[in-house]
């Protein structure tokens, strides 16, 4: 008899959500200038730094200013292509010196509520696909390239509150 053909290889993509932190970074430098720099942060104490390896901390005197130097980081953060999903932001709480200040967290990969929602997500659409979760990433399989180019599509249309990339598409 003839040899069976050999079996069609899955081909996959992985799903992570990654932020560039130099970008954040540059978006940080540039906004902290602004501040030094405008009229209207003159004398209020206004500053942004790093707190931590992925936190960073806006302060200012008074509620209105924090508020405002949150927005030039955020506009500085668009400039630099850093999406907004992936910075959480606390409300503006007041500091022991009488200053407020707003803490930023930069989220890196995909947190296991997202996950198991993209996961279902998936599913719900009936494609031929595996999804799998793997620590903070979603590996995607599938034997049709057209499936998964369909779950790409159907994930870059969806809202799940975190940026998503594409990543080892074979």
């Amino acid at each position: 008899m003839y040899p069976h053909p050999p079996m069609a290889k899955d081909s996959s993509f992985d799903v992570v959500s990654q932020v560039d932190r130099q970008e954040v970074d540059n978006a940080l430098h540039q906004a902290k200038k602004e501040l030094a720099q405008r009229f209207d942060f003159k004398g209020t104490g206004a500053d942004i730094e790093w707190t931590g390896d992925l936190s960073i901390d806006i302060k200012a005197n008074a509620e209105q200013r924090v508020e405002a130097a949150h927005e030039v980081f955020k506009e500085k953060c668009i400039k630099r292509n850093v999406p907004l999903k992936s910075l959480k932001a606390s409300e503006v709480k007041p500091t022991g010196g009488g200053g407020f200040k707003i803490t930023v967290d930069v989220n890196q990969g995909i947190p296991d509520e997202r996950a198991r929602e993209i996961v279902k997500t998936i599913k719900n659409t009936k494609l031929k696909v595996q999804a799998a979760i793997q620590g903070d990433q979603l590996r995607v399989s599938g034997s049709k390239k057209d499936d998964l180019q369909a779950v790409m599509q159907l994930l870059r249309e969806g809202d799940f509150g975190v940026p998503l990339q594409f990543t080892n598409y074979r």
